[in-house]
């Protein structure tokens, strides 16, 4: 059994950075792939950033490119959201999930685990 703990969310200003973790309990995330999502109240969960199993491949959503990174400590069973130079749209409660395959994808109807959401709030 999978089980994701998010942490890492909170208060900042635009143009600041702020990092999230996604710790695996239970089991190592192993070559399973992990996404990041977010989501802002009356919306769809959208996905923001994943990270491929075993090659580590990453992918990003349009809107986050350049500005955000996705990384693995295998040896912490961690995976991270670098956000950096963030911006009052961005403002969102994140969540990290995983899923029972190495690719990345952005529907997240496809991940299987998921962790507590951490609100992030980016003030102009």
């Amino acid at each position: 059994q999978v089980q994701l703990v998010v942490s890492g969310g909170g208060l900042v200003q635009a143009g600041d950075s702020l990092r999230l973790s996604c710790a695996s309990t239970g089991r190592s995330f192993g070559s399973s792939a992990v996404g990041w999502f977010r989501q802002t109240p009356g919306k769809d969960r959208d996905f923001v950033a994943g990270i491929g199993g075993s090659a580590g491949n990453t992918r990003y959503a349009d809107s986050v490119k350049g500005r955000f990174t996705a990384s693995r400590d295998s040896a912490k069973n961690t995976v991270y959201l670098q956000m950096n130079s963030l911006k009052p749209e961005d403002t969102a409660v994140y969540y990290c999930a995983a899923r029972n395959s190495a690719a990345v994808v952005a529907a997240p109807q496809y991940y299987s685990y998921w962790g507590q959401g951490t609100q992030v709030t980016v003030s102009s």
